[in-house]
This record gives structure tokens, sequence and C-alpha cells, in this order.
């Protein structure tokens, strides 16, 4: 293990040893801290009081289990690490923001995601939650075991419909 990894895991004393925390196989680099001209952008917009993803991370603080503030900014891990002896990913800072944002609170959160979503929300798409979808072989029209995963439908309705006029 090199002396740049091992000097992360002393200073940030809540990494583990799972992969996402050795980090890119090219550089070792994994943190990835917000440009200060885009954390400024959006903090003119959203007057931020608090930051459940702090770096550094101060000892003992806890983003996923702390209360958070009136307005948060959350940049949290691109992948998933150990938290409590368990595996947390995106899915639990998505959880978290939505249970701080039914308190009252605004949450912007960021996290990178394709660019072909982003452009079909643009477009104005509708999107369903279709489930663990168990898609059928074409060899033989049996259903697989799923992929674990929900996938999204997304729906472009015709752009006079979209306007409120006949749809064609």
């Amino acid at each position: 293990m090199s002396k740049r990894i091992k000097s992360k895991r002393k200073f940030r004393g809540w990494i583990g040893d799972n992969k996402f925390h050795v980090g890119n196989s090219a550089d070792g680099k994994h943190y990835w801290l917000t440009p200060p001209e885009l954390y400024k952008q959006l903090d003119h917009q959203f007057q931020f009081d608090f930051d459940p993803c702090p770096f550094p991370k101060p000892e003992n603080f806890d983003g996923l289990t702390c209360a958070w503030g009136s307005s948060n900014y959350v940049n949290p891990p691109f992948g998933s690490v150990l938290h409590r002896g368990k595996k947390k990913g995106p899915t639990a800072w998505a959880r978290k923001a939505l249970e701080e944002n039914l308190k009252g609170k605004r949450v912007v959160l960021v996290y990178p995601i394709d660019k072909w979503v982003l452009m079909l929300l643009a477009a104005g798409a509708k999107v369903t939650n279709l489930g663990d979808v168990k898609w059928l072989s074409s060899e033989d029209g049996i259903a697989g075991k799923g992929t674990g995963r929900h996938v999204a439908c997304f729906v472009l309705e015709p752009l006079a419909a979209r306007r409120g006029g006949p749809a064609v």
C-alpha cells in the first residue's frame, strides 16, 4: 500500500478496507471536492448553512445520522463506504436527504449521473419506477432473476401535449 493511502487512512479515521477507499488505480485519488467557483455559485443561490459531507471530516462526525441545517450542500462519496459496519452508498444519502427535506429543510445534493438522463429530464420526460424488472431471455423467453436495481421508465409526450395542446 502506498504511503499516500496510509497517510489518508490515518488522517481520515473512517476509511475502511474496501475497494472504494483504494481510489483510482492510476493515481489513488478518490476524494473529489467541489470546485470553489461551483460551490460559490450554488451557495449564492441557496445560502448554505450546513455540509453533512465536510472535508476534512471532523472526528466522530456522521452526516448520515446527525441533524442537518436549514439549507444543506451535500456532495456525498461517489461510491460506497463502510458506515457502522455496513456498506452505504448514494441510496443512503438520498434517504437522509429526503428525511431532512420532510423536516422542512432545503437539500442540494450533487452526484454524477449519465448525461443522457439529464437530457431526458431537460426535455420534460416524466419518470416512473418500474421496480426490479425480471427481463425475459431472448433465447427461451424465461424470466431472469432481475438486476437487483430498479428500472426507470422515461416518457416523452409529444410537445403539443406538454404545452397543454391536443396530442397528435
